[in-house]
């Protein structure tokens, strides 16, 4: 029996939920679900893409989720030799199609003549039926099937009690670790995190469309482009980590896309994924920096090489899935040029300020610069031309003679260097007999230096600090002291975790005074504005006197399963700040692979080797060209996925 303190207070506790739901509408929002197709898993939206509509009796057989496929053709006479040729066609393009969409069949005529007919038998291999025919090709048919819009080709899933058409998209699983969630569009220009999931050992899921769907178009030239975004960039209904949980933790998803991220969308690319980057955007090595969170796997060599930062995320994805075509990073200090390097990629920090950072977590405002990692060459260029198109870059296809290399080899005494030279030489064959002459660029500066300069100053000593300072007294400020109150305020007072690297940063920032920000960017303009006159220049024919090389990687391991001491300040100069201070465009080329006894599986692995082109400011679109016609000679190849460059490579995962 209870008590009547007991009754008296189940009583009061149920008016007070009678009163609740008389007042609150629980509101139920579909998230799609996930389906199995011959051994492949698919997540299938919510959304309805198209309506089919039939006479009864051709979906009353029909029970649950089908899948179908729609063909299109344009063939006045459909024959089944031609189907046949067109599923052909779309297993060898889309890794989503499988043969099991072929139990249902959907045809559109898409042609123009006004007769069009059709002989068709339904192959043996398909499934058990052709679902009907639209257009033209059903007005004769008992089978005929009507849509309420015109789907592409491609494989679908359909509900046959409504008639209503789901697009397919293909499960995979981020066993490397390189993005932080899956993201699929949820309509109004928002994203929302995949919610489906993969069997895998601590791994993320992905989820692709069908390439199949999208067409490349003049206003859409990146159409069905898969594209990974590092974790710094805002897209709108998705949360920003920046490599930091509290960072997660304290500020709500994104109300907007910032105007880089939205113009690659509104030329046709899709985002599949948030990507890891080390936190805040500084320099961390695998395993021994990262805490918040793991460093990604790189994919090449034993796969137990540092991925290099801070785009992480980016350079492992782009060196490990082929169903991930283009990744955005960031280049403040290095952080696309690195993983672009030992992930065996095109990557490219552009020249300075050419697209808005609007939306974008910044590192230093006067270096940080947005670019792209990928292994297609053609594809590198015409997303930098969507992303860079109101900068005005002027296309070059006329090429500099001259060839300045820094720091490289004039014998081969590793194979790495072979490769070096070997590129070097064809290089200059390819270019006309272009001169090749060493670059020395301490040595131009002693000789050169502005007189406002004191006379025993060296790039060394005048730059020494300008890297660090300009990081940490500008990040600070930006991302940092927020942080730390806005945290504070939503949890009592207490101190947001952050990484060794980023913490040991600001904490040396902030022992200098502020005037000392100012005297580094007096010395990074001195560096610019001497670098742009004398060093490298502008030419009317060519965009620039000369193209400078310099080695990016030479196949040298660095392993993640070592300890290491602790982070120290980044200061001093050297040739790959060049291009920070000068404001000028760095691009990676892979130029080929080299072996080197690993440790891991005490075997001889492949580790990429890359060489660094450096042009004047605005002449990224003349390196473009440059290394699109590279491949097309032969001169430099387009990597793979895995182990190797360029094939038979090795799984370790």
């Amino acid at each position: 029996m209870l008590s009547p303190t007991g009754s008296y207070g189940l009583s009061a506790l149920l008016l007070a939920l009678l009163s609740l739901s008389a007042t609150t509408i629980a509101t139920v929002t579909p998230k799609g679900q996930t389906v199995e197709l011959n051994g492949n898993t698919y997540y299938v939206p919510p959304t309805v893409v198209a309506t089919l509509k039939a006479d009864s009796h051709v979906f009353g057989k029909l029970n649950g989720l089908q899948p179908l496929t729609v063909i299109r053709s344009d063939a006045s006479k459909l024959t089944s030799s031609i189907l046949e040729s067109l599923v052909s066609s779309y297993e060898a393009a889309d890794d989503v199609f499988n043969a099991g969409f072929l139990d249902n069949v959907y045809v559109q005529y898409n042609g123009t003549s006004k007769s069009p007919s059709e002989n068709v038998s339904t192959h043996s291999s398909w499934g058990p039926k052709i679902l009907g025919y639209a257009s033209a090709y059903g007005t004769k048919r008992s089978k005929a099937v009507t849509s309420s819009s015109t789907l592409p080709a491609g494989p679908y899933f359909l509900d046959p009690s409504s008639g209503a058409v789901f697009e397919a998209y293909l499960l995979y699983s981020d066993v490397m670790g390189s993005f932080t969630q899956g993201l699929v569009s949820v309509g109004d220009e928002e994203y929302d995190v995949l919610p489906a999931s993969l069997q895998g050992y601590a791994s993320l899921t992905i989820g692709v469309p069908s390439r199949l769907y999208y067409t490349k178009t003049a206003d859409k030239p990146l159409a069905g482009v898969r594209l990974g975004v590092k974790d710094i960039y805002d897209i709108k209904g998705v949360k920003t980590g920046c490599g930091n949980r509290a960072y997660y933790k304290t500020y709500p998803v994104a109300n907007s896309t910032g105007p880089a991220i939205q113009s690659l969308i509104d030329a046709g690319a899709i985002i599949v994924g948030k990507m890891k980057t080390s936190q805040f955007a500084n320099g961390e090595t695998a395993t021994a920096d990262w805490v918040d969170y793991h460093s990604p796997f790189n994919a090449r060599g034993d796969g137990y090489q540092d991925p290099s930062s801070s785009s992480s995320g980016p350079g492992s994805g782009i060196g490990s899935y082929d169903w991930l075509d283009l990744a955005i990073g960031s280049d403040t200090g290095g952080s696309i040029r690195n993983p672009s390097q030992v992930n065996g990629c095109f990557g490219n920090r552009p020249s300075w300020n050419l697209v808005s950072l609007d939306k974008v977590m910044p590192m230093s405002p006067l270096l940080d610069t947005a670019g792209f990692l990928t292994r297609d060459v053609q594809l590198w260029r015409a997303a930098s031309e969507v992303l860079y198109k109101g900068a005005g870059l002027k296309s070059y296809t006329k090429y500099p003679k001259s060839i300045k290399t820094i720091q490289f080899p004039t014998n081969a005494s590793t194979p790495a260097e072979g490769l070096l030279i070997d590129f070097v030489d064809k290089l200059s064959s390819f270019l006309g007999g272009a001169n090749v002459s060493a670059f020395d660029y301490n040595s131009l500066w002693e000789s050169t230096k502005p007189s406002t300069v004191a006379a025993n100053a060296t790039l060394d000593s005048m730059l020494s600090l300008t890297y660090p300072i300009l990081i940490s007294k500008q990040q600070y400020p930006l991302v940092a002291a927020p942080l730390y109150s806005d945290y504070a305020a939503a949890n009592g007072g207490r101190m947001p975790f952050i990484d060794p690297v980023p913490l040991s940063r600001w904490d040396w920032g902030l022992g200098y005074p502020e005037s000392q920000l100012e005297t580094e960017i007096e010395h990074k303009n001195i560096f610019t504005n001497w670098w742009n006159t004398t060093a490298q220049v502008f030419d009317e024919e060519t965009c620039s006197d000369s193209l400078i090389l310099y080695i990016g990687t030479e196949a040298t391991p660095l392993y993640r399963n070592a300890y290491r001491s602790m982070p120290g300040v980044p200061t001093g100069f050297a040739t790959s700040r060049i291009a920070n201070f000068a404001g000028v465009p760095d691009m990676v080329i892979p130029i080929g692979q080299a072996l080197y006894n690993s440790t891991i599986t005490l075997q001889q692995e492949y580790l990429p080797v890359a060489v660094d082109f450096i042009a004047p400011h605005g002449c990224d679109l003349m390196v473009f060209n440059l290394i699109n016609e590279l491949v097309e000679a032969g001169i430099v190849k387009q990597p793979r996925t895995g182990s190797t460059l360029y094939g038979d490579q090795v799984t370790y995962y």
